[in-house]
């Protein structure tokens, strides 16, 4: 099968032909039609994460992705062959993942059928950035009446918060550039402001002047965060997917400090099935590109500036 893989920590992923994977037992072999790409699947490919994972090469990326159930191992009970599916598809232990022509779940883990009448590229684009967007907005208690500054707003995670948290009733200021201020704002955001003009706080603060309830943030390092925790008012929270927080010294000024890590399941997938056919959920994809065309658009991802997900067609 055909595949995106690197051969070693650090190597260029490139496009491979691998042999097709076997379930075993409780496990589906899916037969990918489409694939998210995430921030975590370059970073895997770099090996940032290689102290917590021994994987073998070639090593197969990419995490997301919606296909068919090819075929099933012995015991699978939950899902079942030919049925549409999307979730989490990453084993980096076994070397395998989403950017290929079958992949590999457990009938226990994150996948879900598919919402009724969704198509394969929009399933792809949900799992990771909207469960971790999910998990966010409920790990900062958002409710209504709170002012929520998104940090991260125009990719594919931040949009979901952006969604998510005025579905709280919170009002939302999002970072955005002047060209996706209007995007933001049908999103549900009621402000905007461009981080890369003036200084942020100086614009938060030149409307909220006595601060603001919860920041969540998917992009700041350290140094970034210490500067935005300012913008917020005893008893605030900031959350970090970058773990970039120190909840000692956030604890220490009456705040919340959360650096988060989500765990993702097939429960969070079903619940936000529902949301997404109730239409409180829009997942909004910058481009398709054809799975050749994959280690260009791990490239781009790294470089930064994302407005959405862009999925991979398999």
């Amino acid at each position: 099968m055909h595949a995106i893989a690197v051969s070693e920590y650090g190597a260029t992923p490139a496009l491979m032909n691998l042999p097709r994977p076997e379930p075993g037992p409780g496990e589906i072999v899916v037969k990918m039609i489409a694939a998210g790409l995430n921030p975590i699947d370059w970073k895997i490919a770099d090996g940032m994460f290689k102290d917590s994972a021994d994987a073998p090469f070639p090593l197969i990326l990419g995490r997301d992705g919606a296909g068919v159930v090819d075929d099933v191992g012995e015991g699978v009970t939950r899902l079942r062959h030919g049925e549409q599916v999307y979730g989490c598809f990453d084993q980096v232990d076994r070397g395998l993942g989403s950017f290929a022509e079958y992949a590999v779940a457990r009938d226990d883990g994150p996948v879900a059928r598919m919402p009724e009448g969704m198509l394969y590229t929009q399933a792809a684009a949900v799992p990771t950035a909207s469960m971790t967007a999910l998990a966010m907005v409920e790990a900062a208690e958002i409710d209504a009446g709170h002012t929520v500054l998104v940090v991260g707003a125009t990719g594919g995670v931040g949009q979901g918060l952006v969604q998510l948290a005025a579905r709280e009733g919170a009002k939302v200021i999002a970072t955005a550039r002047d060209d996706m201020a209007g995007t933001m704002r049908r999103l549900g955001a009621d402000e905007t402001v461009d981080h890369t003009g003036d200084e942020l706080n100086r614009q938060v603060l030149g409307v909220h002047t006595d601060g603001i309830d919860a920041v969540l943030d998917v992009v700041s390092d350290t140094g970034a965060t210490e500067g935005i925790a300012q913008l917020l008012r005893p008893g605030g929270v900031y959350v970090s997917t970058t773990w970039s927080v120190n909840p000692d010294a956030m604890e220490a000024r009456g705040l919340r400090g959360i650096n988060l890590e989500t765990e993702p399941s097939a429960e969070m997938l079903e619940r936000l099935s529902d949301l997404i056919d109730a239409g409180e959920l829009r997942v909004s994809i910058e481009r398709e590109v054809p799975l050749a065309d994959a280690p260009e658009a791990l490239a781009e991802s790294r470089a930064g500036g994302a407005r959405g997900k862009t999925v991979i067609r398999i």
